[in-house]
C-alpha cells in the first residue's frame, strides 16, 4: 500500500514539473478579428485568441486577408460554441489556442482550404505532420494562398516589411 502512495506522489510531481496537460475549455465566439484572431467569452470574460500553429494573410494582403477572415467567420459564426485548447499566451496577452467546433479543428481547416499557412516557427505543441500534410494538399490543389505560383508573400515576411505582392 505504501508503494501506491509513493507512485501517486511521483506521478503528481512529474505532472507538476512538466506542466498539466492542455484541457479543452468551452467558449462562445464574440467576434472575428482577422483570419487568425477571434474574441471569445471564456469563464465570464471576453478574451482575444490567436489561432495556434497557423498564420493567415494580413488584412492588407488583398484579397487573401479578407478571404481568410471570411473563411474564419463561416467556420465560427458569432455566438457559436467552441472548444479551446490553449497552450500559452503571446506577447500581446492573447491566448494562443487550437479551436474546434463540432469536432472539427478550425486551425487545420483554414490550412486545408488554403486560407492560412502553417506557422512553422510556432508549430511546437501542434500535430506537425497533419498540418504539413494539409498545407501540401492545399498547395498541390492551388487553393487560396496557393493559387499564385509558390504562394503569396508569407504574412510573417509582410509584417517585417519584406512583402512582394504578385
Amino acid at each position: 500500500m505504501a508503494g501506491h502512495g509513493l507512485v501517486r506522489l511521483l506521478v503528481w510531481f512529474v505532472l507538476l514539473c512538466l506542466g498539466s496537460p492542455v484541457l479543452a475549455q468551452s467558449a462562445t465566439v464574440v467576434s472575428i478579428g482577422d483570419g487568425d484572431t477571434v474574441r471569445v467569452r471564456l469563464g465570464g470574460e471576453v478574451r482575444s485568441v490567436r489561432l495556434a500553429c497557423i498564420d493567415a494573410p494580413e488584412t492588407a494582403q488583398i484579397p487573401w486577408g479578407q478571404q481568410a477572415r471570411s473563411q474564419l467567420q463561416a467556420l465560427l459564426p458569432i455566438g457559436s460554441a467552441v472548444d479551446l485548447r490553449s497552450t500559452t499566451s503571446d506577447r500581446y496577452g492573447r491566448l494562443v489556442a487550437q479551436l474546434s467546433r463540432g469536432g472539427r479543428n478550425v486551425n487545420q481547416a483554414l490550412v486545408a482550404s488554403g486560407a492560412a499557412f502553417v506557422y512553422r516557427r510556432y508549430i511546437a505543441g501542434c500535430d506537425r505532420q497533419t498540418y504539413s500534410r494539409l498545407e501540401t494538399s492545399a498547395r498541390l490543389q492551388r487553393l487560396g494562398v496557393w493559387s499564385v505560383r509558390g504562394g503569396i508573400p508569407r504574412p510573417w515576411d509582410v509584417r517585417r516589411g519584406a512583402q512582394r505582392q504578385p
